[in-house]
């Protein structure tokens, strides 16, 4: 029988599930997708129903499968990646969630983390993590609901639950419960997880109140972590990958060299610069972060995490009814000469990188009776432009290289009005990629790694094809403004 060379991402994103079949050319043979609903219960959180999860992924695997018209049994492996950060706790026994997932924008955990920080916890949780103390990262939000749920706590102690990421959910389905694991970027999200030592971390586990016996093991992102069970798909596939988003995106972009960096434009927008085997310390508030650990070798990035990006447009549409569809966007940017003073900046959740303020909120500055709903599209085109540079400016600042390019993914980067304004604002080349779904292809990359669909890094780097590419067009003198009007825009909305 002929090896298969078809591979299976499931990308379980924050707003929809998607499936995609891929060849051996990473090349897109089928794909399904459904939106599932978001849970906002109070001011500041946000949840989902990871049964809604579980039932979508399950759908649009099967839908994605038929649609290729391949079949199950011909499937070499399945790749997984994921919304970060976001918390599942569920019993070991019967699977069952004991609470909504708290997802990674959800606030309520604010105060613990300024008490913490308050009693000087952050210097130590970032050297051990590469990362600060935040809402946005899942150990805070883990506490909240051993403390709230009912008597989680002490079930969790007797070893009665687990928790974990939304891979180390699926996988626990996917295996019949039989797999409780989850890969090294899932785990470097936690802030329990000791990312130079390469293990859970007993002193982040007690600062944070996590009882130890909770946690998944934690694997290779391209490693065989177990099979589907029988009944789902009518063959047993090898689950054989696993990556949170943004580094899957990295390695669906092939930036398997120091130095290489991409951007993904989706809910938010993340941008990571591979570091190589070197976790640089960052003294502007970036992240470090495990990129990929492929046969027990770890390769690092620096990663600014900004929290809102395709969230503006889609409030921008379903908020205020300014636009109907959101790429609409581009041609309204492109209608209007130049933004008229108008800034918006989009802290509907907060700030992230480089300024990591959980209490600032949503603001437009520079409105007059000129201004129109297309003003109001093109600024928040052009924050998340801006957002992206001032990473750019933190990571050089760190000691990476000035950008040479950078390569764009996520479903805004089929904006070309945005590349292009983002191409200005970095002074470097922007490429994009033939297919925007990087993040689909980093899973099947580790996938068809893991089952041989693919030998080695170069394999996956020759398959990479530049769709579009944008180069700087605009003058010094205009960017300079620009960049002034956005930084005095960022100064008024900071709380501290």
């Amino acid at each position: 029988m002929t090896q298969p060379r078809h591979v299976l991402a499931i990308d379980q994103g924050t707003t929809s599930t998607r499936a995609i079949v891929f060849d051996d050319a990473a090349h897109p043979v089928a794909t399904a997708q459904c939106e599932f609903e978001q849970h906002y219960p109070d001011l500041g959180w946000v949840e989902h129903d990871a049964e809604d999860i579980w039932r979508d992924t399950l759908k649009v695997a099967r839908e994605a499968i038929e649609r290729s018209g391949l079949g199950a049994a011909v499937i070499a492996g399945i790749g997984i990646t994921n919304q970060r950060e976001t918390v599942v706790v569920w019993e070991r026994e019967s699977g069952r969630p004991i609470h909504r997932a708290i997802v990674w924008q959800d606030r309520r955990t604010a105060r613990l983390c300024a008490d913490l920080k308050a009693e000087g916890a952050e210097p130590d949780v970032r050297a051990r993590t590469g990362l600060l103390i935040d809402p946005y990262f899942s150990a805070t939000k883990l506490a909240w609901i051993l403390d709230n749920v009912g008597d989680a706590r002490a079930r969790a102690e007797r070893g009665e639950l687990a928790f974990g990421t939304i891979d180390s959910f699926l996988l626990s389905r996917l295996t019949g419960g039989k797999v409780h694991a989850t890969d090294v970027t899932n785990a470097g999200r936690t802030l329990l997880y000791n990312i130079r030592e390469q293990r859970w971390d007993e002193e982040l586990c007690r600062l944070f109140r996590v009882p130890m016996q909770m946690l998944p093991e934690v694997h290779d992102n391209a490693h065989i972590f177990g099979m589907t069970d029988k009944s789902l798909f009518g063959a047993e596939i090898p689950l054989a990958g696993v990556a949170g988003d943004q580094q899957a995106a990295l390695f669906g972009q092939a930036c398997f060299e120091a130095g290489m960096a991409k951007s993904t434009y989706g809910t938010g927008c993340f941008m990571l610069l591979n570091t190589g085997s070197e976790a640089i310390a960052s003294e502007n508030r970036l992240l470090t972060t495990p990129a990929y650990r492929l046969g027990g070798e770890m390769t690092y990035a620096l990663e600014g995490s900004i929290f809102v990006a395709g969230a503006a447009v889609k409030w921008l549409r379903d908020g205020i009814g300014v636009i109907t569809h959101a790429r609409e966007t581009n041609d309204m940017a492109t209608k209007v000469p130049n933004n008229h003073g108008v800034y918006m900046v989009p802290a509907f959740v907060g700030l992230g990188a480089p300024h990591w303020d959980p209490d600032a909120r949503g603001a437009i500055f520079g409105l007059t009776l000129g201004a129109t709903q297309a003003h109001l599209a093109r600024a928040a085109l052009e924050a998340v432009s801006y957002q992206t540079m001032d990473l750019a400016r933190a990571m050089v600042s760190d000691g990476g290289e000035e950008l040479a390019k950078l390569r764009v993914d996520g479903g805004m980067a089929a904006n070309d009005w945005l590349c292009q304004f983002l191409a200005d604002m970095l002074e470097a080349p922007v490429e994009r990629p033939v297919h925007l779904e990087t993040t689909a292809l980093g899973a099947a990359f580790h996938a068809g790694l893991a089952t041989g669909v693919w030998p080695d890094l170069a394999a996956l780097a020759a398959t990479w094809t530049q769709g579009s590419l944008f180069t700087p067009q605009m003058n010094g003198e205009t960017r300079r403004q620009l960049i002034d009007g956005w930084h005095d825009a960022v100064r008024r909305t900071l709380t501290k």
